[in-house]
């Protein structure tokens, strides 16, 4: 049968209507025209979210927002958006501080680490280092916890505050880094006295007596070595030790004469018919002369 007759007694179709019944196929299959040409237009649209603000109007806003908004979390926003807009600009310099500090007046304390640790590491020769190290320092100490816990935030707040007397032994903040150094010392010391009386309650002497003994010959200046060399009286004389009672009784009234310790020390020797006497031998003499106290 010729082509001709097949088409025998069939509508004509118009170019038009071919079109729209091609692009009615292409529709059914998935495959909008709309929707490919909305998908290339976002493709090839230049991204005009990013508007960049300059350093000081984005550090000037922290500022706003730290001191009269009191909003540190805020602020400390607007300090990181100067350093990633301006990474090496001075404000770039100044901002990292502030965020340190921002992050430290919102309690972020890990936060305010790893930015002053940044600030130190990027520039140690500013004259503001001293001050991120501090800032390093007081987030460790601000964080240590009772003398029930564990004690590595403290240790971290002490080896943190003896670099900055060490590293800054001039600056401003040695005294108060000073200061906080031995509030932190006063704490692992109160820990071991802590554990001390526990044995002590357990009549664990020996126990007892290296607890004390920490205290009396690393935390010296502390205001538990007076209580220690009274547990170390009562721990002595309690296993037959008398001369190392003796011992510790006298170092007690040698160096704290007033105190009520001394009196609770001297009564407990003197009810074993001794009198408290100095053996200048004891380790507990050789400590305190070396700290210069004996």
């Amino acid at each position: 049968m010729s082509a001709q007759r097949m088409t025998r007694g069939l509508p004509r179709v118009s170019p038009q209507a071919r079109s729209l019944r091609l692009v009615a196929g292409l529709f059914m299959m998935g495959l909008p025209l709309g929707g490919c040409s909305e998908m290339w237009d976002k493709f090839t649209a230049k991204d005009d979210t990013f508007v960049e603000v300059p350093a000081d109007k984005l550090y000037n806003e922290g500022l706003y927002m730290m001191n009269e908004k009191k909003d540190p979390k805020g602020a400390s926003k607007k300090f990181e958006e100067v350093d990633r807009q301006h990474p090496y600009s001075d404000w770039a310099r100044k901002s990292l501080l502030m965020s340190a500090y921002s992050f430290y007046q919102a309690g972020d304390y890990d936060n305010c680490i790893g930015a002053a640790t940044r600030y130190v590491t990027l520039h140690p020769g500013s004259s503001d280092a001293a001050y991120a190290q501090y800032l390093i320092a007081a987030s460790h100490y601000d964080q240590i916890p009772d003398i029930s816990r564990d004690q590595s935030r403290t240790e971290k707040a002490i080896a943190a505050l003896e670099e900055v007397i060490r590293k800054y032994p001039n600056s401003e903040y040695a005294a108060n880094a000073k200061a906080k150094l031995e509030g932190a010392r006063d704490q692992l010391a109160g820990r071991e006295m802590n554990v001390g009386r526990y044995y002590m309650q357990k009549r664990d002497y020996t126990a007892a007596i290296n607890r004390f003994k920490t205290v009396v010959t690393q935390y010296q200046t502390t205001r538990h070595v007076e209580e220690a060399l009274a547990r170390l009286t009562e721990a002595y004389m309690a296993i037959g030790i008398v001369g190392e009672a003796q011992t510790a009784a006298a170092v007690l009234g040698h160096n704290f004469p007033d105190s009520r310790w001394y009196k609770d020390a001297y009564n407990l020797v003197k009810s074993g018919g001794l009198e408290p006497s100095e053996n200048q031998g004891s380790w507990m003499s050789r400590a305190f002369r070396k700290m210069g106290l004996g």
